[in-house]
């Protein structure tokens, strides 16, 4: 019998589609699909007690039910207890809903009261039909997340009758229960779909009841549990061992020889440990972790030698072409006088070009392949991929992270996987989320490096920046000024920067003032950036595509315009783009008041330190995990109840735990993954 996925899709009523699109399919699904809200709609308030800006639920009698044309067509009703008279207003109806509301009918209306023209009303309340044979529910009603054409009720039935079929027993032991006082699960998820009114209704918004503790203990344990088996599946796989050479001949002996500075202690350290791991037979997967400027790239390049020494290819991936290009220029530098043939891949180049780098590839020429995601199309295939580097991880999908390791997965070999980041991953984080991973730290700056000074400034102070802009390209030092950030609109945010860039040439016409921005096209971005690099722009106006992978050692003054629109890791990735070189370097934050309580926060963080870890952990504390996460979950259902921010004592007991539980327990740690992973583990071995 044919049961191929097309022919059961076509099988499925058009409701349950809508629920496969919500991932529910078996009854556990049903089970954990928790909700995102509570109505009370055990009692009824009396239409004369209602105050604008009150939720509330009233019954009362249909007085008056009509079509009205002005100001535009809508449907106009009211309705009327012992205590007063209610309006209700849509906007936009059905004809059922004129039906409902006949004259004469008691009804009841959910909504929010508001003052109208002709007294108190509800616009688009939800409304049913009251009588001796609807009692008052005596519960409170849950709100489930939905999509489109899939009514609450029809959920809330499909609900319920999953939890009378699903097997509700415990995954965990009653000795781990009592040790961390938890709520058996059956109990929690019963009283989550339903609670009773005597449960506070608080409690279950702000997920503090017990019942809630148990769902996100439940949680953050899978998560750490299947992150372990990650690590336990990736270390069963094989990878080609890649040996050290001590050869002096061998190209990492040369590339050390040659290169025109000394490594520094943490340098020397993370090469190591990278080193060893790319001589195991398993592959490695490791985060190489260290502030802007700290110096990843040479790490990079020296993991690459020691893959190419053992007759592999290696490839790095970087999410923008600016930062790829400067990888690029880098790794030519160094590597291609030692006889290295390097390929360029990227999305914008001719068809002709992309063709040539992706026969040099293909034919192994090619020993190291750097570029964007151009890397991972299907049209490109690798001789003998030994590692993959990936940079600033978090910028990418966990799909494209597994397409470029899956280009060397021949004969069930994998290559090896180094990832970089210059945001830097707060502890928590680490032990939650990356707990997979081995982690390396580069915790020095190379020597030379001058600490910035960061100014804030208001922006009513705007004519002190431009003179100080003046005396630095009189010094004959460079400048950034960056444009704000534009969220709601690319193209505001593209004519913000045009227009400042034509405000900085009337006010400094002696200087030579170039553009750059995310909509310019390649060459001509390229084009600007280089004559910047080449010292033949003094200042160069710009939007945030210049975050990252922009080395110009003699810039010595950024102005970061509307800095309170910005986050603090990109505020801190911003600001490293100066102090590169032996210059005393300035970054000027220019705000505009009045701040926000986050927005000061930001700023005092800013202005007090320059260390990437202490940013990241207060980041962490202001806005969340968000930003380190990146696209790690993508296409996971994890994390939707826990909340790093306020759950990190829950998230230490499912570590603690999840440690005893694969020691002692494998049956229950299979049975526990079972119902909270449901085949989506795949995307956490990225």
């Amino acid at each position: 019998m044919d049961r191929s996925p097309a022919r059961e899709d076509a099988a499925l009523t058009p409701q349950q589609r809508k629920m496969r699109k919500l991932g529910l399919v078996a009854a556990d699904d049903f089970v954990l699909h928790l909700p995102l809200r509570y109505e009370d709609e055990t009692q009824v308030t009396p239409i004369g007690r209602l105050i604008p800006g009150m939720w509330a639920q009233v019954e009362g009698e249909v007085t008056r039910c009509e079509v009205a044309y002005r100001p535009r067509r809508q449907l106009v009703a009211a309705i009327r207890d012992e205590t007063g008279e209610l309006g209700l207003r849509y906007l936009n109806f059905y004809p059922s809903q004129q039906k409902q509301l006949a004259v004469g009918r008691r009804i009841r209306a959910r909504g929010e009261a508001r003052g109208g023209f002709f007294g108190m009303e509800m616009v688009h309340p939800r409304t049913t039909v009251a009588g001796d044979d609807a009692p008052l529910p005596d519960r409170l009603t849950p709100v489930y997340p939905t999509t489109e054409g899939l009514p609450q009720a029809t959920l809330r039935k499909a609900i319920a009758a999953a939890l009378k079929t699903a097997d509700l027993a415990d995954t965990l032991p009653q000795p781990l229960l009592q040790r961390y006082g938890l709520m058996p699960f059956g109990e929690s998820v019963r009283l989550l779909h339903a609670p009773p009114p005597e449960v506070a209704t608080e409690s279950l918004v702000d997920r503090a009841h017990p019942a809630w503790l148990r769902i996100k203990f439940d949680e953050l344990l899978a998560q750490q549990l299947s992150l372990a088996r990650a690590r336990a599946a990736r270390l069963d796989k094989r990878a080609p061992p890649l040996a050290r050479s001590t050869a002096p001949d061998g190209l990492v002996a040369r590339l050390l020889a040659t290169l025109p500075f000394a490594l520094t202690g943490a340098q020397q350290r993370v090469r190591e440990e990278i080193a060893a791991d790319l001589a195991r037979p398993h592959p490695m997967q490791r985060l190489l972790q260290g502030d802007v400027g700290s110096g990843k790239t040479v790490v990079a390049a020296l993991a690459a030698a020691q893959a190419i020494d053992n007759g592999f290819q290696a490839a790095l991936m970087a999410p923008t072409e600016i930062l790829a290009e400067q990888h690029f220029r880098k790794l030519v530098g160094w590597l291609e006088p030692l006889g290295v043939t390097v390929a360029w891949l990227t999305g914008s180049l001719a068809a002709k070009a992309r063709r040539e780098a992706a026969a040099l590839i293909e034919s192994g020429e090619a020993r190291l392949a750097v570029g964007t995601q151009a890397l991972i199309q299907q049209h490109v295939q690798f001789a003998r991929l030994g590692l993959s580097i990936v940079d600033e991880q978090h910028r990418f999908g966990v799909g494209q992270r597994l397409a470029l390791r899956n280009k060397g997965g021949e004969d069930e070999i994998f290559p090896h996987q180094l990832m970089m980041s210059a945001t830097p991953i707060p502890r928590t984080l680490a032990m939650t989320f990356f707990a997979d991973l081995d982690v390396s730290v580069i915790d020095e700056l190379p020597p030379g490096r001058v600490p910035v000074i960061t100014k804030l400034l208001s922006d009513a102070r705007r004519d002190e920046v431009v003179a100080r802009i003046r005396e630095a390209a009189r010094a004959g030092r460079q400048v950034y000024w960056v444009c704000p950030l534009v969220e709601e609109s690319e193209t505001l945010e593209l004519q913000t920067a045009v227009d400042t860039y034509e405000a900085l040439r009337h006010a400094l016409p002696e200087l030579r003032v170039g553009l750059v921005h995310g909509r310019l096209p390649t060459a001509e971005k390229a084009a600007v950036m280089q004559a910047f690099k080449d010292g033949e722009v003094d200042l160069l106006v710009a939007t945030t595509v210049i975050e990252v992978g922009v080395d110009v050692p003699n810039a010595s003054l950024m102005v970061i315009e509307h800095a309170e629109r910005f986050g603090l890791a990109q505020l801190h990735q911003l600001r490293g783009r100066v102090g590169r070189g032996a210059a005393e370097s300035v970054c000027v934050l220019l705000y505009q008041g009045p701040l926000s309580q986050v927005a000061k926060a930001r700023l005092r963080t800013m202005h007090e330190t320059t260390d990437g870890f202490e940013i990241a952990r207060r980041d962490l504390e202001l806005r969340g995990p968000g930003e380190f996460l990146g696209v790690r979950q993508s296409g996971l259902a994890l994390m939707r109840f826990a909340d790093l921010e306020n759950d990190l004592e829950i998230a230490e007991q499912a570590h603690e735990a999840a440690a005893q539980l694969q020691a002692e327990a494998p049956d229950v740690v299979s049975a526990h993954l079972s119902r909270w992973m449901r085949g989506r583990e795949d995307f956490l071995k990225a």
